[in-house]
Formats: structure tokens, C-alpha cells, sequence
């Protein structure tokens, strides 16, 4: 029977780099982020959960349907908050972990992510041996539970280093999104103004 599936969308960041505006409701091409997220997840998880900061955050999700929303469980630790709270309430044993500032994500490279895993804990783009996307990546709920309740590193890049990770090699995604567009990540304002086309 396959291993249930999860997809975790983090965001709870404190928005500095974009004028204090959340990124997840950032539009592209007339849609929010959180909408394309959404679309190209649900067809290829069993459940979606948004992890935001604070309950108040929550709140804005609610008239999402079939989405999950709950909190970190710590504050001020960056992603690693947000991680620990969604190892503790997902159902899935495979979670695919991404941030809210991605929205051209491709159902077809999480696929594959998801089929690549096999007996790793995780599987994890790699551009070169310094250079990851762990905010792009799929990892087995146990071992996160473990690494995170027995490191106080609070580095995804040490996250992914402690476990058992299978590196998946940039070529390997350029097979399926030539362009890799999967991994456009917008940081701040004119990124976006870039990605819409304004001059």
C-alpha cells in the first residue's frame, strides 16, 4: 500500500523583505501564490497543511476548503518552527516541505521527488555539493521527528546533512521542467514586478 502523503506549505515569515506585505497572497498572473501552490499539490498529496505563525495568520485561511491550517510551535526560529509543528500533525509518513514563495512549483518534479525517496529520508534538489533546495523537498516524517527532537542545530542545511538524504541532481528535474521553473522563488517586491512582466 503507498505511504500516505503530505504537502506542507510554510508561512509564517515575517514579510521584511517584501514591505511587510505576506508573500503567500503576492499575485501571479492575476492568483494569489497560495492558489497556484495549492492547485499543483492537491492532485499529487493525500492532505495539504498551512503552518503560519500565530492563530491570528490562521485565521485568514479559513475559506480555503480542504486545507488544514495550524501554528508553529515555536517562534523566532525561522522554517525549523514551522517544520517541527508539521511533523508533529501530519498524517502522511512522506512529506513534501515548501515555502509560500513559490508559486510555478510543478506537480510532476514533487512526483518525482515522492517516487526517488525509495528507503533515503529525504530527497532533496541539488544544484552542486554547497548548494540545495530543502524548501523544495520531500522527507520522511519519522526521521525529521527524530532528528528535531534530538539536534538543537536550527540550519535546514544541517537538517538535511543529519539525515539519510538522497541529493537529487538539478539534471535529473531538467528532465521533467527544462526550464526549472519549479524552483522560482520571489523574495521581494520588484521580484515580483519581474516575474508579472511590469517594467
Amino acid at each position: 500500500m503507498p505511504e500516505k502523503r503530505t504537502a506542507l506549505i510554510l508561512v509564517g515569515g515575517e514579510a521584511k523583505r517584501s514591505g511587510g506585505k505576506e508573500k503567500y497572497f503576492f499575485n501571479y498572473k492575476g492568483r494569489s501564490f497560495l492558489s497556484y501552490l495549492i492547485e499543483a499539490l492537491s492532485p499529487v498529496t493525500d492532505e495539504i497543511i498551512i503552518v503560519a505563525r500565530d492563530h491570528d495568520q490562521c485565521s485568514r485561511f479559513e475559506e480555503i476548503p480542504g486545507i488544514r491550517t495550524i501554528t508553529d510551535q515555536v517562534r523566532g526560529i525561522g522554517p525549523l518552527g514551522g517544520i517541527l509543528a508539521g511533523v508533529d500533525e501530519a498524517e502522511g509518513e512522506l512529506l513534501f516541505i515548501t515555502a509560500c514563495d513559490m508559486p510555478c512549483i510543478r506537480s510532476d518534479v514533487v512526483t518525482y521527488l515522492f517516487s526517488v525517496i525509495e528507503d533515503h529520508d529525504a530527497a532533496v534538489p541539488c544544484w552542486n555539493e554547497e548548494m540545495f533546495e530543502p524548501l523544495h523537498a520531500v522527507y520522511r516524517r519519522t526521521a525529521l521527528k527524530e532528528f528535531l527532537t534530538t539536534h538543537s542545530s536550527l540550519s535546514l542545511r544541517a537538517m538535511v546533512r543529519g539525515i539519510h538524504t538522497r541529493y537529487v541532481q538539478i539534471d535529473e528535474i531538467k528532465s521533467i521542467d527544462p526550464n526549472l521553473a519549479t524552483f522560482t522563488n520571489i523574495n521581494d517586491l520588484a521580484e515580483l514586478e519581474a516575474i508579472n512582466g511590469s517594467k
